[in-house]
């Protein structure tokens, strides 16, 4: 049998053995499209057309034209594949590290994920509130400690069942290990999803009312609670607040004379006195005063409750409260902006994110695996597991690290392990994964961590094994995985023979320029100075620089410096939509207006009480542009040139055959 330890074996014999496959060629298998040795099916030609192309009436003109373009494509890849691109390491691992993204969402239970997604967002609707144990027990516990925390966990429960009161419980000896408990009895407040750990949360949102749950496990350890309310999500809201502090234990007279304050301040906001100057003279607030007390977006179970019931009692945006008391002193709070809980649609990219994260996403994980356990039929050899598991135990401080699992009879070394498809593993294979893994609980015993190494290994060993296969399985990663390959390659090779030998051919590109310069040409120009003046004074005093010839700029400096900045001066040569004033010119020009005496100036009204003067040094006719000046489209003209001749020389070289018939099937 093929070893598992590599995931890619055996792919390329069942692609092989597909393709000797006698069967009867579909429509969609037949090639629309030969290049050289590599043929295109319809279908695969469609799916990639109409990704290109979805807001688009498929026509015969459409298909013809992107035909000629597919085909371009095809043949720079080919050529980029002839010169060994691809089999240069670093476009091997940049291939790869793209694949490893695009293969996650075919190693998930996608089903469940949406249905859990669906839930989150139903969830989120509702808020609930429960009282809560908790006895503590690490994830890595042995059996026994676990059973320990387990009893102690019913017991408390059963007390419960029986009548005894939840907090009084919660705070008996050897109850709740919720540090919390102490100040608030196990009641949790109001929360929602993704507040809680979701198997937590699986139970508060099962549980009805007035019910006490099932035991559930958790990583932080046993937990249990009773569900004492539920009631529609109240959203979120921006709001604004100011402070008074009163410190724990403060004597009766310093508590009333903060509510006095908070009172007195409630009364300035009644007459008038603006939020803002309240909120930075007198809240005692630091971080939030200099701002006008404002404050983050807040949701339920972020702020202390009294204040979320007074924000959230505020109905609309600007409403202040009546003064209120929290553990932390006297506030009154002002509504900025409220948000009711989103849409499924406008909340569900953030709630596959948060999925994703959360330790729901092991479910899809789980099922997914087990899926593919069905598919595939996993099989694991239950003799060979317990024989090993004798072996470690005959070994002192094995899976400690440097105490490697040794002295495995070369029989039992041998022996399958496991099956998955057409492939197994070992013993020896297994043994070999102990020993260079790191055992993060060791201290657990052996029999616990065979078995949840076994799991891992074999988890990833079925995810392999799978992920191998994707190509096989799914056309739309096969496509999309070449997609990838191809544009890599495109885009090495295309550089290399056009976009960096455009720009780093010299003698090229001046060769090209000289044989083209018919098609770098400047339009007709007006090559101008213009002056927008403040005032008539401005007006001759730049006529009188101009006429004497001075120097523009240093004119313009020296009479804004004792004028107050009267004359703003822009100088060019432009062309037709470069500048208003040049348009101006310029349609002057056309129309024989313009005065044929040196210096020529043209009057226009800038609007307000200024006076643009514009000085017209030159009216030029079309002319080339040089290569400095027209180097950018230079370059692109000579990069669309390099690449048609590329083209043509790739044509020449190689036979390229349409099934046209076939290709117009897919017109509307």
């Amino acid at each position: 049998m093929k070893n598992l330890l590599n995931p890619w074996a055996g792919v390329a014999c069942m692609l092989i053995a597909a393709a000797f496959t006698a069967a009867p060629v579909k429509a969609q298998d037949a090639a629309v499209l030969t290049v050289g040795e590599e043929s295109v099916s319809l279908a695969d030609f469609e799916h990639i057309f109409l990704k290109n192309n979805r807001d688009s009436v498929i026509t015969e003109a459409a298909l013809d034209e992107y035909m000629e373009l597919f085909i371009n494509f095809k043949l720079k890849v080919q050529a980029a594949e002839a010169l060994g691109m691809d089999t240069v390491e670093t476009f091997q691992k940049e291939l790869a590290g793209y694949r490893t993204q695009l293969a996650r969402p075919y190693l998930t239970n996608n089903e469940l994920l949406d249905e859990l997604v669906r839930q989150a967002w139903e969830r989120k609707q509702e808020e609930v509130r429960a009282l809560h144990i908790l006895v503590s027990c690490s994830a890595q516990a042995n059996p026994a400690d676990t059973l320990k925390a387990w009893k102690r966990a019913n017991a408390m429960r059963t007390r419960i069942l029986n009548g005894e009161d939840f907090e009084a419980v919660a705070l008996s000896k050897a109850g709740s290990d919720d540090p919390s408990v102490r100040d608030n009895g196990g009641d949790l407040g109001w929360f929602s999803a993704f507040q809680m750990v979701y198997p937590f949360e699986e139970a508060a949102y099962t549980t009805a009312v007035g019910d006490l749950s099932p035991i559930v496990r958790t990583r932080y350890g046993y937990h249990f609670l009773e569900v004492t309310g539920r009631r529609d999500a109240r959203g979120e809201i921006r709001a604004a607040h100011i402070m008074i502090r009163t410190k724990e234990g403060a004597d009766d007279a310093t508590l009333k004379a903060a509510e006095e304050r908070i009172n007195s301040i409630h009364d300035l906001l009644g007459k008038g006195i603006p939020w803002e100057e309240l909120a930075l003279k007198m809240s005692e607030d630091a971080s939030t005063a200099s701002k006008a007390g404002e404050l983050p977006w807040f949701g339920t179970g972020k702020m202390v409750e009294e204040f979320e019931n007074a924000a959230f009692g505020l109905t609309e945006d600007g409403q202040i409260s009546a003064p209120f008391k929290t553990s932390y002193g006297w506030h009154i709070v002002k509504r900025l902006e409220y948000r009711a809980p989103a849409t499924f649609e406008a909340s569900k990219r953030e709630l596959q994110k948060k999925v994703s994260r959360d330790s729901r996403s092991e479910l899809t994980r789980a099922s997914f695996l087990e899926n593919l356990k069905a598919e595939y039929n996993y099989t694991a050899n239950a003799t060979a597991i317990k024989s090993l598991k004798r072996i470690a135990a005959k070994q002192d401080s094995v899976f400690f690290p440097g105490h490697p699992l040794e002295n495995v009879p070369s029989k039992t070394a041998a022996a399958t392990l496991l099956t998955i498809g057409d492939e197994s593993a070992t013993v020896a294979d297994f043994v070999d994964y102990l020993n260079i893994v790191k055992i993060r609980n060791a201290e657990a015993g052996f029999n616990t961590v065979i078995d949840e190494q076994l799991t891992s290994w074999s988890d990833k060993l079925l995810l392999d094994y799978e992920d191998a296969r994707l190509e096989a399985k799914h056309d739309d990663f096969r496509l999309l995985m070449e997609e990838y390959h191809d544009g890599i390659l495109l885009f090495e090779l295309t550089d290399e023979k056009v976009w960096s030998k455009a720009v780093k051919d010299t003698a090229g590109l001046e060769g090209y320029h000289a044989a083209h310069v018919g098609d770098f040409m400047w339009s007709t120009r007006a090559e101008v100075d213009i002056f927008t003046c403040a005032d008539e004074k401005a007006v001759k005093a730049a006529r009188k620089a101009v006429k004497k010839g001075k120097d523009l700029v240093a004119f313009q400096r020296d009479y804004n410096a004792e004028n107050g900045n009267s004359i703003t001066l822009t100088s060019g040569r432009f062309s037709e939509g470069d500048n208003t004033w040049g348009d101006k010119v310029l349609a002057d020009a056309a129309a024989g207006t313009l005065s044929e005496k040196a210096p020529v100036f043209a009057a226009y009204e800038g609007g307000g009480d200024e006076t643009v003067l514009v000085h017209v040094g030159a009216v030029r006719l079309p002319e080339p542009k040089t290569l400095a000046e027209a180097r950018g489209q230079v370059i692109a003209a000579y990069q669309d040139h390099l690449e048609a001749e590329w083209i043509e020389a790739l044509r020449a070289g190689t036979i390229v055959e349409v099934n046209r018939a076939l290709l117009q099937t897919l017109a509307d």
